[in-house]
Parts: C-alpha cells; sequence; structure tokens
C-alpha cells in the first residue's frame, strides 16, 4: 500500500499490524500516532468490509489503551478527518490536561516539534513493548 505523500513526509512509519500501518507524527508536542488501514482507495471507514472495520476498532482500541498507559494520558483524542489527506487514517493524540492546547484540539495550536532520533526510539519501544503483533518497519 502506498502511503498519502503528506503523510509519508509528516511521519515515521512504526509497524505494521495486520490491518493497518502505525505511523508516529513528527510532532514532539504531543505523542501523536496514526493507523492506516493497509487497503487503497479506502477514504471512510465505512467503504471498508465488515471484518476490516471490525479489525479496524480492535487495533484502534488496542492502540488507545497501549498509549494511555505507556505515556499516562489524561484523555485520547481519536478522530478520522481526512480534510486534507482523503487516505483514511485515524489519528490518536495523547492529551493532558497541562498540555498547550487543552481542553481545545491540538489541530493548528503550536506549530510542530520535530522529534530528536533518540526519542523516536523511546516512543517506538513504549509501542512495541504493549502491541506484540506489531512488524517491525526497517
Amino acid at each position: 500500500m502506498i502511503l498519502h505523500p503528506q503523510l509519508e513526509k509528516d511521519c515515521f512509519v512504526v509497524g505494521k499490524l495486520p490491518l493497518c500501518t502505525l505511523l508516529l507524527l513528527n510532532d514532539a508536542n504531543y505523542p501523536w500516532f496514526i493507523l492506516v488501514p493497509q487497503r487503497e482507495g479506502i477514504t471512510e471507514i465505512h467503504q471498508l468490509s465488515d471484518e476490516d472495520q471490525q479489525q479496524l476498532m480492535r487495533e484502534s482500541s488496542q492502540l488507545a489503551a497501549v498509549i494511555e498507559k505507556a505515556f499516562n494520558a489524561d484523555k485520547i483524542n481519536i478522530a478520522a478527518l481526512g480534510n486534507m489527506v482523503p487516505q483514511l487514517h485515524i489519528h490518536h493524540i495523547v492529551r493532558y490536561k497541562s498540555d498547550p492546547a487543552w481542553p481545545a484540539p491540538v489541530w493548528g495550536k503550536l506549530e510542530a516539534v520535530p522529534y530528536l532520533d533518540e526519542e523516536v526510539k523511546i516512543l517506538k519501544s513504549h509501542i512495541f513493548q504493549g502491541l506484540p503483533q506489531l512488524v517491525c518497519e526497517s
């Protein structure tokens, strides 16, 4: 599956789950992960097969539970907007009552702060510990 150019530009590939590619948005303001179902031409959840919809919900719920625990989140924001990037992708954003955008949405609040290489490795290790079914992308 080919990632939309904007996702490719803005994200690191973390790995693959049975249905989705897992991405990390390159913005150190928030731990921000994105699930992209590995299906061509899909822009909306309802366009997935019933089986894929159920698998997407499982993967989304598992990811949310892992990042909630790993990052001691106050809230996990989950959204599938697609206004700028039509390829179906689901954002999973760790939120804290102390974060600079709280309680508003994160979009457009702060300029992205790129991760350092070591920070990316640490974030990925948290995810791999919690999602043993995740296959590493080299």
